[in-house]
């Protein structure tokens, strides 16, 4: 991207920035992650953003997916707006795993449909932001629409959105490579099928960052997706990292009633228990050299949790699904966070709040992770280069002991300006 073309955004932003206290907006932010069973990363993001907006004296609806059935009880969001069920269940019905190859056609349907309920509401608000797992929507999103999205993860470029196959971070931009993704042997006629399928991905990605405003969550995002997809997003790109709802994480941490017992050390991790998040990995490299008065408490579930459960170490507290709050207050009551993560994290949502808790927190040095640093003390976030090495620093770290949070503010209220500048100067930045 030409430097004078980013600056000269850059400072557009910044002038806008100073317009925050003008006329309310009226925000309608989309996510098909909610409802949901339970609130990942994302959801989360998007409640703490809409709220924070009510609180800034602005008009925020949130729009989701239709109840798949009368029996689905999802979790309670907390956002303290309208809701609007607007489109289905993107995720059902089209059977990619049972063809062994990735249907050119599903992503790019299912976008329309987001887009036509988007087109459907967009005359009653002043800019709609997309929060989801479909990059190409703003493609189908007509440019009289105030419309920019976020990205939260890889799938900008990536159809499984991680970048992670057989266990290794993946490095290939070759769309026929990505046919493994989904059958172990696609054989000639698969990896055809699956390769036009990303390829379409990517180009229709790369039309809708052309088309309207676009944030990554971390530079590191931004970064990967010029790596992989040459020609990609330029003055319409920015990033503006992630962020917690930092008020309500201190009360959370202070409606804790638990502490540990005395004479013992916690170990608190967070996460779906699957081989990217490195849970089980680091756990079977951790146990066997553990003290006996160490204890860790593993909040999540996953299909390798069996295999966890199976290791039998009484050591070894696996509680399964648990709410933001109980997870929270868990962390609250340790005395160290892990975060094992071997795919690369676009930012790290349980490191972030770990650092706001003013916990130690060690894990891996990738991805969107180091760029966390700056929101902890000097030292509080510990960083490694891979799981051996993570189990040795925790092992040998002789400084387990919770501080008061110190760092850059990464709340909510922190990152408005940023994001009400971009609403504000709409389809037009960058241009």
């Amino acid at each position: 991207m030409n430097d004078d073309v980013r600056q000269r955004a850059d400072a557009r932003i910044a002038g806008l920035a100073g317009c925050i206290a003008a006329t309310p907006l009226r925000v309608l932010l989309v996510c098909e992650d909610i409802p949901g069973v339970s609130l990942g990363g994302l959801a989360r993001h998007v409640v703490a953003l809409g709220n924070a907006l009510i609180d800034a004296g602005h008009a925020v609806t949130l729009m989701g997916r239709q109840p798949p059935s009368a029996a689905f009880t999802p979790e309670p969001t907390g956002f303290r707006g309208p809701f609007i069920a607007g489109f289905a269940d993107p995720f059902r019905g089209w059977k990619e795993h049972a063809t062994g190859a990735y249907n050119p056609w599903k992503r790019p349907y299912f976008a329309r449909c987001i887009a036509q309920a988007i087109a459907t509401h967009a005359a009653g608000f002043d800019v709609v932001h997309y929060h989801g797992h479909l990059p190409m929507v703003g493609r189908y999103v007509g440019q009289g629409i105030r419309f920019l999205q976020t990205r939260h993860d890889q799938g900008s470029e990536c159809i499984t959105h991680m970048r992670f196959r057989d266990g290794q971070v993946c490095t290939a931009t070759d769309p026929r490579v990505c046919a493994g993704c989904i059958h172990p042997a696609p054989g000639p006629l698969r990896t055809a099928v699956s390769a036009a399928a990303v390829r379409r991905y990517r180009r229709e990605t790369a039309e809708a960052f052309a088309m309207h405003p676009v944030v990554f969550v971390s530079q590191f995002l931004l970064d990967n997706l010029r790596r992989a997809v040459p020609g990609g997003p330029t003055a319409q790109a920015h990033v503006v990292h992630n962020f917690v709802d930092e008020a309500a994480l201190r009360q959370m941490a202070a409606d804790s009633a638990g502490t540990a017992d005395a004479g013992q050390v916690v170990v608190h991790m967070a996460g779906r228990i699957e081989p990217a998040k490195g849970i089980a990995a680091f756990l079977r490299l951790l146990l066997p050299r553990m003290p006996a008065h160490w204890r860790v408490e593993v909040y999540g579930d996953g299909p390798e949790r069996a295999a966890l459960v199976e290791i039998g170490d009484a050591r070894l507290l696996l509680h399964g699904h648990q709410s933001q709050a109980t997870v929270i207050s868990g962390a609250a009551t340790a005395h160290v966070a892990v975060v094992p993560s071997v795919w690369e994290e676009a930012f790290g949502l349980v490191t972030l709040e770990a650092l706001k808790l003013g916990k130690p927190c060690h894990a891996l040095r990738r991805g969107g992770t180091p760029e966390l640093v700056r929101y902890g003390a000097p030292g509080q976030l510990r960083l490694h280069d891979d799981l051996p090495a993570l189990v040795d620093g925790l092992l040998a770290d002789d400084g387990l002991a919770s501080r008061p949070a110190r760092g850059e503010s990464a709340d909510v209220q922190a990152r408005l300006p940023e994001l009400l500048a971009l609403y504000r100067a709409g389809a037009a930045v960058g241009r």
